[in-house]
């Protein structure tokens, strides 16, 4: 039998932890978040959840610290206070990049992060796109990596109804171009990208794959300054692409993505719900779809003991 099912809103994801209740049919659960003048943070649940299902709904970006540690203080607070079981819902996982020591004497943030989560006494956690999936392994307890694809693909189908074709902006990101293109039924091109230094800039060199004639439709986990998207765009564009769109799950777009996103040659950015709360103007070229209903089949889906990986079959092959 199912609990109790209770979600909770924190503060960094107040908006989707709506639209998820709303898909559950329930009202978020009631808690409170204060942050005193010294800059600490106090959480405090509002409600009996003794043997309750609970979750914390909170994407860890823009105030990136601060959400974190506000996400372990939920934690503990509803462990302390009986909760049958802890989920964390993280939408976005914002230390996703810091996967590995590629480098001497620096710390692999994720697997921190992991750690962290597990001492505060969380006992499953649901995110979207891991900019690296190996960071599943840096946990113990249960992880579900959802995917944003599908929900964005749908949204693609209706600018590009002549179809497209998918670009991957490097080789990196080409299993995931896959199961855009699979789900699309298209083809896939991808870019040539070159990174030498930590500034979120890279440069494009080709475009690898036939694109005259054709939308095309880049893709990527997420966006912070919008320079790769809007130098592949201009790319593309040389190599006879009719029109440009972009398609990314986490849309964090940092202070200078706007006029780069605008000035760009990109027709529509589509970005998901999985971030919000952006520290500066969104680009006019953005359309924000949103997620909530992947996210609250998945927990209605753990909820109920039943399988989450049966949400996306076929995926397994991409990895």
């Amino acid at each position: 039998m199912p609990g109790r099912l209770m979600v909770f809103a924190g503060s960094g994801s107040p908006l989707l932890t709506a639209r998820i209740c709303g898909v559950l049919g329930i009202e978020p659960a009631a808690g409170e978040v204060l942050t005193f003048s010294d800059g600490n943070t106090f959480v405090r649940v509002l409600e009996n959840v003794r043997g309750a299902d609970t979750y914390v709904v909170q994407s860890i970006v823009h105030r990136t610290n601060d959400y974190l540690v506000e996400l372990l203080f939920w934690v503990d607070a509803l462990k302390r206070a009986s909760a049958g079981s802890v989920t964390a819902v993280i939408p976005y996982f914002g230390y996703g990049k810091g996967d590995k020591k590629d480098e001497p004497r620096v710390s692999i943030r994720a697997r921190v992060c992991a750690d962290a989560l597990e001492a505060a006494g969380c006992d499953r956690v649901v995110t979207m796109d891991l900019h690296a999936p190996q960071i599943q392994g840096f946990f113990r307890i249960p992880v579900d990596n959802l995917y944003g694809h599908p929900t964005l693909c749908a949204r693609i189908r209706e600018l590009t109804p002549e179809g497209c074709v998918v670009v991957a902006p490097d080789t990196g990101f080409a299993d995931e171009a896959r199961m855009y293109a699979d789900y699309l039924g298209t083809t896939v091109a991808i870019g040539d990208k070159q990174r030498t230094s930590h500034d979120e800039s890279a440069e494009i060199m080709d475009i690898i794959g036939d694109v005259r004639g054709r939308d095309a439709v880049i893709v990527d986990d997420f966006v912070v300054s919008g320079g790769t998207l809007a130098e592949a765009a201009k790319l593309l564009l040389r190599k006879g692409a009719r029109r440009v769109f972009a398609a990314v799950t986490h849309g964090v777009l940092a202070m200078a993505a706007r006029d780069r996103i605008d000035r760009s040659p990109i027709t529509r950015l589509l970005v998901t719900d999985t971030v919000e709360g952006h520290p500066a103007p969104l680009p006019a070229k953005l359309e924000v779809v949103t997620v909530a209903p992947c996210f609250g089949e998945a927990i209605g889906r753990i909820n109920r003991q039943d399988s989450v990986s049966a949400m996306f079959p076929g995926q397994a092959a991409h990895r």
